[in-house]
């Protein structure tokens, strides 16, 4: 606010570049009346297209496609990552470029695993061929339902299952100890209620590039995905 008496000259030109800057100079009467300053009887300068600058914040909008290409490569991919076998060798994951993925945390005392690994072991024997790879990672956060060791759960499953998928390290699925992957695949593909993994048996479906594009929960049996794995397989079988 002005507070000049009426011999206080000032001039009020608008900035070419910024025009809410207000330079104050010295040629045009301001009159102050009850406190407050009257600009009325100021000229009104010419505008022209030079006088704004483009605001910055007009950008031009991507289209969806490239917006769900920058989100695909926000999520990253499974082949990103590396991973222990049952033996403690490293496998990099990107060695399953190309195949369809069925990622899923086993456990061999739970109710769900009898079901469960007889279904995982037929979805294999029939899509193997066609490019289908069940990656599972045991774990025991689940009452303690899968306690043995790496070479006992490899036996277990081989043995009793016939199972001829890889079997990993044990891991976590949940908590801070949780491994990177699970990490992963969690924040790609939430659950119902929450990210963390429920229960034993949580399947995750991998398409090719390695992007997570489905999630079911412990009791969803193999056998019920069998048609979103031939979409992503483009089985005709």
């Amino acid at each position: 606010m002005f507070t000049s008496s009426s011999s206080s000259i000032a001039r009020i030109i608008l900035s070419r570049r910024n025009p809410l800057r207000i330079i104050i100079s010295s040629n045009i009467h301001l009159r102050s009346l009850s406190n407050q300053t009257h600009f009325s009887s100021l000229p009104t300068p010419p505008v022209t297209s030079s006088s704004f600058s483009r605001p910055s914040f007009l950008i031009p909008l991507r289209s969806f496609s490239e917006m769900a290409s920058h989100s695909k490569k926000t999520h990253g991919s499974i082949h990103n990552f590396t991973v222990k076998d049952a033996r403690g060798n490293d496998v990099d994951l990107s060695t399953y470029k190309g195949k369809v993925l069925l990622i899923v945390n086993v456990a061999s005392q739970c109710g769900l695993t009898t079901s469960n690994y007889t279904e995982l072991a037929q979805l294999y024997q029939k899509y193997k061929d066609q490019g289908l790879e069940i990656l599972a990672f045991p774990c025991n956060q689940f009452r303690g339902e899968e306690p043995g060791t790496n070479e006992e759960i490899v036996e277990f499953a081989c043995t009793r299952f016939k199972a001829e998928y890889p079997i990993f390290d044990k891991v976590d699925v949940n908590g801070d100890n949780a491994a990177p992957i699970y990490k992963f695949l969690k924040s790609s593909k939430g659950g119902l209620f929450g990210d963390s993994i429920k229960w034993n048996f949580a399947k995750f479906l991998v398409d090719k590039e390695g992007h997570v594009v489905d999630r079911y929960a412990p009791t969803t049996s193999p056998l019920s995905i069998e048609k979103d794995i031939k979409k992503l397989l483009g089985a005709s079988a």
